[in-house]
């Protein structure tokens, strides 16, 4: 989100984060930004920048709670879930002119809607004039198939129009990963050489110059999941594994969808989100994403680096709006300044 503020020539003076790894990763992307690294519940107005200028507070509240994949606590049981109310209690103290909020498509129905209903209805009565929209990455030049709730607050009464698509030719996961390094499962060598072969547009602007390349880190699986991608053509899943290869599952029948999904070279990605647990394949080489390959994906540049271990790279990486898709959002705003 931080990254589309500053495409849109936003000024991201302070940023929360309670997760060390991601806030680490965060520091070293956003040198100029205040991090603090603590629970949103303990945040207080000192904590919060002072400006005369235009104040914008945008984030997303813990999604696990509105993932259409967990149905285990995706209720209102769920107490990270109600962690949205605390752009309710920063609005208050902070009066905002604007507010972004972002989340997966899944919160408009949990629980018949009624957290989003909280937080429209809090927002009303704090007199922001709401603006709400379900956007697809993939229509903003984004290499994946990406559904997002955003919802924007204007103090001022402004009504933001819907983002209007930029691209009449959806970017691929070739255009996006063709050109990075050959890995092997489990590879562990973090920066790397380009692949030698000529990048695409897009790739060409996540490249910016750079010669070599970061965050080249892959999931080491063991033999008989590697056994398993063998027979999984583009754009296949789990149902093209045979069954005795499946036998630890107790009812491999109810397999998610993208449980063992093959990218295909020339279509968008399917959602980058828990793309290890998801055993996401790469197009043509027999092992998961790297942590640059699913970061292309996600629309990062290759100047932006990832901190912690691969686990926690993986998690930053999947948990991301992607950067051109919050450019989009913001752009709105900054024009309605």
């Amino acid at each position: 989100m931080s990254l589309g503020a500053a495409y849109s020539k936003i000024d991201v003076k302070v940023a929360i984060e309670n997760d060390p790894y991601a806030a680490a990763t965060y520091k070293f992307n956003h040198p100029k930004t205040k991090v603090i690294v603590e629970d949103i519940r303990s945040i207080r107005i000192e904590d919060l920048p002072k400006s005369k200028k235009s104040k914008v507070l945008f984030g997303g509240s813990p999604c696990q709670g509105f993932s259409t994949s967990n149905q285990k606590t995706r209720n209102k049981s769920n107490p990270s879930s109600w962690l949205l109310m605390e752009f309710i209690r920063i609005a208050k103290i902070w009066h905002p002119e604007w507010i972004v909020f972002e989340n997966v498509k899944g919160i408009v129905e949990t629980s018949n809607g009624l957290f989003l209903y909280k937080l429209k209805q809090n927002l009303s009565n704090l007199g922001y004039t709401l603006s709400e929209w379900i956007l697809n990455a993939a229509d903003y030049g984004v290499p994946q198939k990406r559904n997002r709730y955003f919802l924007i607050g204007s103090i001022n009464g402004i009504i933001i129009d819907k983002p209007i698509s930029t691209n009449e030719k959806r970017v691929t996961v070739r255009d996006a990963i063709y050109d990075l390094p050959i890995l092997d499962n489990g590879s562990t060598i973090n920066t790397k050489p380009y692949r030698k072969v000529k990048p695409s547009n897009y790739a060409k602007g996540r490249r910016n110059g750079k010669k070599h390349i970061a965050n080249n880190l892959v999931t080491k699986n063991s033999n008989l999941i590697l056994d398993r991608y063998k027979y999984v053509p583009q754009g296949g899943n789990w149902r093209d594994i045979p069954l005795q290869l499946m036998s630890n599952y107790s009812d491999s029948s109810r397999c998610h969808s993208k449980i063992y999904h093959r990218l295909k070279w020339d279509e968008e990605s399917v959602v980058i989100g828990n793309y290890r647990k998801n055993m996401l394949i790469h197009p043509e080489q027999d092992r998961g994403l790297s942590v640059r390959e699913a970061a292309r994906l996600q629309s990062f540049p290759d100047a932006f680096e990832f901190k912690g271990s691969v686990g926690f790279q993986q998690q930053q990486v999947g948990n991301a709006v992607p950067p051109f898709l919050a450019k989009k959002v913001f752009n709105g705003i900054q024009n309605s300044m």
